[in-house]
């Protein structure tokens, strides 16, 4: 029983990195910037707002960008859950170190 503790808590001291290296791998698939630019739509930013990003899913015709928008803003909606989940396994961390 006694492994078990030490590996689960192991697995809770190092899991806000876990999820921190999925967030940035969900951001790293958001190319909606790049998008905007390939249909000439000029940005001000690499980071495109999820207004900007509504707006044109319902007003732009081409079904296929649709579905590319659709899909960046689904990678951003995940990697603002990983980084919510990294947040919250933060005060986890830091009492299991503060208990060793």
């Amino acid at each position: 029983m006694s492994e078990f503790y030490d590996y689960f808590t192991l697995s809770l001291t190092l899991s806000p990195l876990f999820f921190f290296i999925i967030a940035v791998s969900f951001r790293l698939l958001d190319n909606s910037a790049l998008l905007f630019l390939q249909k000439e739509i000029l940005v001000n930013s690499s980071n495109v707002s999820v207004s900007c990003i509504r707006h044109q899913i319902q007003n732009h015709p081409d079904k296929s960008f649709k579905k590319q928008l659709k899909k960046a803003l689904l990678f951003r909606h995940l990697q603002r859950t990983f980084l919510c989940l990294m947040l919250f396994t933060l005060p986890v961390m830091i009492y299991n170190l503060a208990s060793l």
